[in-house]
């Protein structure tokens, strides 16, 4: 089996029944997620059994250097001498 590719799928899933489409919105309330997220989530436990792992790859090499904050940050790594003694 090869590699999965990072292009999402697409599913439409008729017929939830109504107390399935209860509870897994009450989870999406309770979890403070999407109803996709929540989804998601039971599906990918059912079949694998376990939770997906957090993908942050869209994030990755995202940074932009920001002289402005560099130099905030330098001038809180500071010591005040007069106040540590």
């Amino acid at each position: 089996m090869g590699k999965p590719s990072k292009a999402s799928l697409h599913y439409t899933i008729r017929g939830i029944p109504p107390e399935v489409d209860r509870l897994l919105r009450l989870k999406a309330t309770q979890r403070k997620q999407s109803l996709n997220s929540v989804v998601l989530d039971e599906l990918t436990r059912a079949v694998i059994g376990r939770p997906m792992k957090a993908d942050f790859s869209d994030l990755v090499g995202e940074w932009t250097p920001d002289p402005a904050f560099d130099e905030v940050v330098a001038s809180q790594r500071q010591i005040d001498l007069e106040k540590w003694k």
